[in-house]
């Protein structure tokens, strides 16, 4: 079981009954407040024996003085009958007020430490607090996971409100609830007597009454070398009983001391144990630093908003989970296909593949890769893995190639299909992990290796026609992609170029859909998306959506493309077609490899026509005024210059530092990559900087840019393939 399925079904179950002991936690954390109001502050030369002779003096019937954890001193005794128990002034001994404990009902304290079930309630708080740190740490690993690392961990969050809500306040309140689940643990092992925190019993002495009279508490050497800062309780001798003895109680033990010589009887260092448990009580409730209480009141509030939060994710995701139709049992199936898919879009092609190997007679069953395991009856294995980021393997299947190791040498024919993005630089590497893994256990080979290129559904029907030689059935693969849920966008604004005759542009601004946070929470509407990210337009009778890159970001209020009529084609048709107050069916698709990251690197953006649009999102949003170099490539400036006025205000407004066109339809004119060359020289110093950068535009002109600038690279003994595996170049190239 994974880290995220740990944190997913503790957090459901066990975080329901949390819930008690953080509203419950929210109400405790009032006493320690209330209770700093009365403290005062303990000069560092008063000793124990000082602060007992002013206090006695104040308050001739007191038995016993107590340092409570907020600081402040309580003396209890009696007034004649009645007995008292009252605030006093260190400096002077002075009575203060009345000590009342705390009005909060007993019942909330039980609740909290016990579920109001006596010894059996408290081996459930200890369960409780145990699932709390198992969650708390999960959560905090999954967050790493999500953020990229610790260097990315304040940077912006992406998805629905639920989950934007159930990140922001896990990473603000996370370590804190493993810290507080961690001191509940030492507390309930003491409570439950799992953890002894006395030295041993208490030593059985008494005072020698000889010729001398008692000695006061201010002559007693012991007490004036203890400090009142670190004084826990001190207890008077009774009057009436002349064998009785002084007893004190401080941070590094106890001791008992004659009432007549000022001898120390007996003396216990405090236990390791103890110290800790002191620790532990100081950290879990915060009753000796109200600020650190008021800290954990917020926490124990915040443990609803993750509860909440989380099982509105949970319930989302399990309505929006792939189920495959017509799934065979494994004990029966024939043949096996197991899916490797991060955001799910892979179960498309392999429900394809399901449908498909069924309609031929075949007895299929699909599962997650991590399920990897065979039958007697299984005659064929397909695995469809998708890799993501630098390489690497989906969250749910990064225990695949363990537990393929582990398995028996393979005897079913098997066929791996890979899915990935060429722009990376290890393009499909998960899936050819995979099929070296079978490999190396002697799994035959049913297909080699073959990797689709951004879910390509031709190149998936071709792989789908090799297959059915291979298997010499009459397979046909028919991929029906499929489309998240959408939302109507209303077009405001548009401007219109023109282009070449047949070939004009426009850029369109949609209104951003305003929902309420009821139907965020529940992640309906559009995900928040930045610059870069793109966006899934879905034409009127087609199921096939087509994606544009962003020019804005949720931040900026709109949402923003520029769209290239293409002749017959449906979508730009469509888009191009559209006049203020039309509308769109839409939807986000996040692209992590190509946004850029918080940073004060210099930023050199590469874009050629339309490719612009993205690179003008990064720009409009570079408030900090990070040095960003754009270089542009069209054809003439009077037609296919986009955005030109808002380029050359942020030339003003410094939110672009520099920049270079190129246009190749006007005399002496050329390319993108004629500029660059052009400025080879800055651009060997913004990179031996650590600039990082971004290209746009079509493929041959990612091709040809990669070529200029492996040229310009050469010197410095660098390449476009060295920038890529450190992160630094990413392309968006179409």
């Amino acid at each position: 079981m994974g880290w995220k399925a740990i944190h997913r079904w503790l957090g459901l179950v066990a975080g329901c009954i949390a819930l008690v002991s953080g509203i419950t936690g929210v109400l405790l954390s009032i006493d320690p407040v209330v209770q700093a109001r009365h403290a005062s502050s303990v000069p560092l030369d008063l000793s124990v024996a000082t602060l007992a002779e002013r206090v006695q003096r104040a308050m001739p019937g007191v038995e016993e003085i107590r340092r409570l954890p907020s600081g402040a001193f309580v003396a209890y005794g009696f007034d004649g009958e009645q007995a008292q128990a009252t605030y006093v002034d260190p400096d002077d001994g002075r009575v203060l007020a009345n000590y009342r404990p705390s009005q909060l009902p007993r019942w909330v304290k039980n609740l909290h430490r016990s579920l109001l079930l006596g010894d059996a309630g408290r081996w459930g708080a200890a369960a409780i607090a145990l699932a709390m740190a198992l969650i708390s740490f999960s959560g905090l690993v999954l967050l790493l996971r999500r953020m990229g690392g610790w260097r990315h961990l304040a940077g912006p969050v992406r998805g629905s409100l639920a989950q934007r809500l159930h990140v922001l306040v896990g990473r603000v309140v996370l370590v804190v609830l493993l810290l507080s689940s961690l001191t509940a643990l030492c507390m309930s092992a003491t409570t439950l007597e799992l953890l002894e925190l006395d030295a041993g019993p208490e030593p059985d002495v008494v005072s020698v009454a000889g010729s001398q009279a008692a000695l006061p508490g201010a002559q007693l050497p012991v007490l004036q070398g203890l400090s009142a800062r670190d004084l826990h309780k001190l207890n008077f001798p009774s009057a009436a009983d002349p064998e009785d003895i002084w007893k004190v109680t401080t941070r590094q033990g106890q001791g008992w001391i004659d009432r007549y010589s000022g001898k120390t009887l007996a003396w216990q260092d405090s236990t390791t144990a103890q110290r800790v448990y002191d620790w532990a009580l100081v950290l879990h409730t915060g009753e000796s630093a109200w600020p650190w209480a008021m800290v954990l009141g917020l926490v124990g509030a915040c443990i609803v908003l993750l509860w909440l939060s989380g099982l509105l994710i949970w319930w989302r995701a399990r309505r929006q989970a792939v189920r495959i139709a017509g799934n065979s049992a494994l004990a029966q199936a024939d043949v096996l296909v197991f899916v490797a898919s991060e955001d799910g879009s892979t179960w498309g092609f392999a429900q394809a593949l399901h449908d498909a190997l069924a309609q031929c007679g075949h007895r299929v069953h699909t599962s997650s890769l991590e399920n990897f395991q065979t039958a007697p009856a299984t005659r064929q294995v397909f695995v469809l893995a998708a890799t993501y980021g630098e390489g690497q393997a989906p969250t749910h299947a990064r225990q695949a190639l363990e537990r393929i190791a582990r398995l028996p040498r393979g005897v079913a024919p098997v066929a791996v299909l890979g899915f990935g993005d060429r722009q990376f630089p290890a393009f499909c590497a998960f899936a050819q992990a995979v099929e070296q893994a079978l490999r190396a256990r002697g799994w035959p080979t049913l297909l080699p290796l073959e990797r689709i290129h951004q879910q390509s559904g031709q190149q998936f029907a071709l792989w789908g026609e090799a297959l059915a030689l291979a298997l010499n059935e009459p397979l046909v693969l028919n991929y029906v992609p499929r489309v998240p849920p959408s939302t109507t966008l209303t077009l405001i604004s548009r401007q219109d170029y023109p282009g070449q005759t047949d070939r004009p542009t426009v850029i369109l601004r949609f209104q951003w859909p305003h929902l309420g946070w009821w139907d965020r929470l529940r992640g309906r509407g559009l995900a928040r998306f930045a610059a870069g990210d793109l966006v899934g337009i879905v034409p009127p009778g087609m199921g096939v959506p087509r994606y544009y890159s962003l020019a804005s970001g949720t931040r900026d209020g709109f949402l923003e493309i520029c769209v290239r009529l293409f002749p017959g084609g449906l979508c730009s048709t469509h888009l191009y077609g559209l006049q203020p107050g039309g509308t769109a069916e839409a939807f986000i698709r996040r692209n992590p490899g190509f946004a850029l990251q918080g940073g004060h690197q210099p930023v050199v953006l590469i874009g050629a026509g339309t490719g612009v649009a993205p690179l003008a999102g990064f720009i409009r949003r570079n408030h900090r005024r990070i040095p960003m170099h754009l270089y542009y490539g069209g054809r003439d400036p009077a037609l296919d210059f986009y955005f030109e006025p808002e380029i050359r205000r942020w030339l003003e407004e410094q939110r672009l530092a520099s920049l270079q066109t190129e246009f190749s339809r006007v005399p002496g004119g050329g390319y993108v990559q004629d500029a660059l060359r052009r400025d080879a020289t800055r651009l060997r110093d913004l990179l031996k900087r650590g600039a990082i950068v971004r290209v746009c535009g079509s493929r041959p002109m990612g091709r040809d840019v990669a070529e200029a600038l492996d040229g310009i690279l050469g010197t410095l003994r660098l390449s476009v393939q060295q920038l890529k595996a450190k992160g630094r170049y990413a392309e968006d190239l179409f």
